[in-house]
């Protein structure tokens, strides 16, 4: 029987092989959609899975409630993990990092081994407590996890990083240099393997934590957070219980103590906006909103391309109950006859879902290798390394199961209404395509576009959105500003020199040395700054605390509202605010008004525009700008002409002051723009799929066209006879089609406006989505379908009438 089923399956399709291809076309650029959709949402989620102890490694998360919005931070004093290990018995182990740049030696540091003189550059720098490696339980390759990290001035490195250092050897006890700095050597305790690329952690360098202090007294201060928290639980441990005893200890025992001790106004209101959560591992990667150092994905991204590849399939899905049951009059005698002569409803039903199921195992197939043909182009667009993991039991077993549902899905519809026809009715010639069916398509046809149209809009949408950012006044200037790095190894004086030598390069208009950028692209510190006398009566204002040297404003263009500018010799006492920390503070003619840090009174000497030092996704924060040298960055400002030539001179100045480093170098404009590189890879990959979407929403509509244009020929042909022109018949044809672009532009634009708008709230600077970007859309909408359906519209046309009215 299933032979059969196969047999006249395989003589339908090359029957209708212009209905077939297009039916198998479809659902082949569908389920290749899907699969390098699936492949990267796959990946997303399999981050901090394959540790060993993964459902009990949780991370530490601070909740801090004001104004109606939840702040999330994973930075806690430094005696956190101690407490939260002495106080907690279900708490088994608890360790620290500190993976924060502000701090020397995390980050990216220049590293060379003991025995050689030339320094290379390396990233993946994190302090870290030795009980880290005992709750990831990271296989090592050398030396021992539990004693690794247990001395101080020890670390432990990757297994990349011993081969590119130490290959063929153990370097368990060899001594390497940070920065040049040779009081501090860090003797190798150990070599552990490379941390999986599905994980939110990304380190090749280890710190320890033992006996480190960054300043006098840090290690038993609680009023200064800066460590993110992972734990190692019990088994059986009940979270939700823990989350509330971890806030009522923590608040109280430590965190009102160490703010009553330095006077803090409203200690205990303060206390009661915070609250404390356990967050397990394997969601850290997916978290979009908790303020950390790490590189996240979004599970907002992954609900969004799970809808366009369900959105994808379904339009492919519609095309084939589309054009089966368009085709549906073609095989009615087939089906009376077949009925006549004993086949039973039941019969038929399995014959046309073995006929779909035949469609989708093809399908499949091809779309398989499409995925696979398609697969480095969607991994250079979604920054991945995905590959088809064709040797995986359970891919087979998945691509076959989704096959059948897919074939079942597609084929359930078509198989009922196609068996439903009476032998009765199908013999006398009186079943035809009905209003019940059009009404069907038509449906479906809406559908298809409305899905199509929302891709389109919202393509439009995050092009618009990252036009407007990248060409956003920011209140500074960006071009041009060529950035050094790994500067700190020369020292302040070495920095001093180089900025200096060059200043005598006529390529360029100034220099800068500072420790941060204009650009968010790293953590900043966090501050708290009061009106001079008022630290004990208000709670200060949040803020950001930088050195710079006197050319910083002129480096990147910042304008200077009011007061003056650092001079070179002087002003160390003063400090210049930007406009929002005027504000914050409440200060009337702020020049010459003393504010305080800690126990640090400084004056201000100037104000500055504001401007957006953060990504465009914040507003602009209080900013305090204080005179010194900081060897962390050199910032040059060079002329727009022969840049090559330029970096050359400059890379010239380099080498004589630092001939055993390498210089390192990058550009103020492309460290905006790598700010929103997901946001661009977002844009690419949604544009990508809607352009797909509309493909094949397109090749259902041509396979339709054609159809209608097939099933009119009689009335074309008499119309034609009757003095019809080819234009006024084309008009006839596609018109139809026109209003049900029209209706999906009408149920499309609501939906897509609803749900960009709910995207671009993760933007304070944003667009308005414009009417135009709905007009654009659905003009561009009904000139695909009009040109689509033109072909066979002026193909029926132009036809000889005499060859429709044959018959008759």
């Amino acid at each position: 029987m299933i032979k059969n089923y196969l047999k006249i399956a395989v003589r339908q399709l090359r029957k209708q092989r212009m209905y077939a291809a297009i039916k198998i076309g479809g659902f082949a650029l569908s389920i290749a959609a899907c699969i390098l959709i699936g492949l990267y949402i796959k990946d997303e989620l399999s981050y901090d899975q394959s540790y060993p102890d993964t459902n009990r490694i949780y991370r530490l998360v601070e909740y801090y409630t004001h104004d109606g919005k939840v702040e999330k931070g994973d930075d806690y004093p430094a005696p956190i993990s101690n407490a939260l290990k002495a106080d907690f018995p279900e708490i088994e182990k608890s360790a620290r990092l500190m993976p924060n740049s502000l701090f020397p030696g995390a980050g990216n540091n220049e590293l060379r081994r003991a025995d050689q003189v030339e320094n290379t550059h390396e990233e993946g720098f994190t302090y870290a407590d030795e009980d880290l490696l005992n709750i990831l339980k990271l296989p090592m390759v050398y030396g021992e996890r539990e004693h690794a990290l247990s001395e101080p001035n020890t670390m432990v490195i990757s297994k990349r990083k011993a081969d590119k250092y130490f290959p063929g050897q153990n370097p368990v006890g060899k001594v390497m240099y940070l920065n040049n700095d040779q009081t501090k050597p860090y003797r190798i305790g150990g070599v552990m393997e490379n941390f999986p690329k599905t994980s939110h952690l990304q380190f090749d360098f280890l710190l320890t934590l033992k006996g480190v202090e960054f300043y006098k007294g840090e290690q038993t201060n609680w009023n200064a957070s800066n460590y993110p928290d992972y734990v190692l639980l019990k088994p059986g441990t009940n979270i939700e219980q823990l989350n509330k005893k971890i806030t009522a200890d923590i608040e109280k025992n430590y965190f009102l103590p160490a703010l009553l001790s330095i006077s803090f106004k409203d200690a205990a209101k303060l206390l009661q906006q915070l609250s404390f959560k356990l967050q397990p591992i394997s969601d850290v990667h997916l978290t979009y909103d908790v303020q950390d150092e790490f590189q996240h994905g979004d599970i907002r991204f992954i609900w969004l391309f799970g809808a366009v590849a369900l959105f994808i399939l379904t339009i492919a899905c519609i095309n084939f109950v589309n054009l089966s049951t368009a085709k549906s009059a073609n095989r009615a005698k087939e089906v009376g006859l077949r009925k006549v002569v004993g086949s039973t409803r039941g019969g038929l039903i399995n014959q046309f879902l073995t006929e779909s199921l035949l469609y989708s195992v093809i399908s499949f197939m091809i779309g398989i290798l499409l995925a696979w043909a398609l697969l480095p182009y969607f991994n250079v667009l979604a920054s991945k390394t995905l590959t088809i993991p064709w040797l995986a039991l359970w891919f087979i077993p998945v691509i076959l199961v989704a096959a059948f549902i897919v074939g079942i899905v597609a084929g359930i519809y078509p198989a009922f209404y196609l068996s439903s026809f009476k032998p009765a009715s199908v013999l006398k010639g009186s079943i035809s395509n009905g209003s019940k069916s059009s009404v069907l398509r038509n449906s479906l046809v809406v559908f298809q576009f409305t899905a199509s149209i929302i891709l389109i809009i919202s393509t439009f949408v995050i092009y618009n959105q990252m036009k407007y950012i990248l060409n956003k006044n920011l209140g500074y200037n960006k071009d041009q500003v060529v950035v050094l790095q790994g500067t700190n190894t020369l020292g302040d004086n070495g920095v001093k020199n180089l900025k200096q030598d060059l200043l005598k390069l006529s390529s360029v208009k100034s220099v800068s040395i500072s420790d941060y950028l204009p650009v968010a692209d790293t953590k900043r510190n966090g501050n708290t700054l009061w009106n001079e006398g008022k630290s004990k009566v208000e709670t200060g204002v949040d803020s950001q605390f930088w050195v710079i040297d006197e050319d910083y404003l002129k480096t990147f263009g910042i304008k200077l509202l009011d007061g003056v500018n650092f001079s070179p010799d002087g002003n160390n006492g003063g400090v210049i605010v930007n406009e929002t920390m005027v504000k914050k503070l409440n200060i009337k003619n702020p020049v010459g008004k003393a504010i305080t840090h800690g126990s640090d009174v400084m004056r201000i000497i100037g104000v500055v525009k504001d401007f957006n030092f953060e990504s465009l996704r914040q507003p602009i924060g209080a900013l305090a700008l204080f005179k010194g040298i900081s060897p962390s960055i050199v910032s040059v400002k060079i002329n727009g002409g022969n840049i090559p030539n330029t970096i050359a001179e400059i890379s010239s100045v380099w080498k004589d002051l630092a001939p055993s480093q390498p210089i390192r170098y990058s550009f103020l404009d492309d460290r905006f723009n790598k700010m929103y590189d997901d946001v661009q890879r977002m844009g690419h990959i949604f544009t990508s799929f809607a352009i797909l979407a509309v493909v094949i929403a397109c090749l259902g509509l041509f396979a339709l066209a054609a159809f209608m244009a097939e099933q009119r020929s009689k009335e074309i042909g008499i119309r034609k006879v009757l003095g019809a022109s080819v234009q006024s018949i084309t008009k006839l044809l596609s018109f139809d089609f026109v209003k049900l672009v029209v209706l999906a532009i009408i149920i499309a634009s609501p939906i897509a406006w609803w749900t960009m708008n709910k995207w671009l709230e993760d933007f304070n600077y944003r667009i308005t989505i414009s009417w135009w970007i709905f007009a654009l859309a659905g003009v561009v909408a009904i000139f695909i379908a009009l040109f689509t359906v033109s072909f066979q519209s002026i193909k029926a046309a132009v036809a000889n009438p005499i060859k429709a009215l044959r018959s008759e």
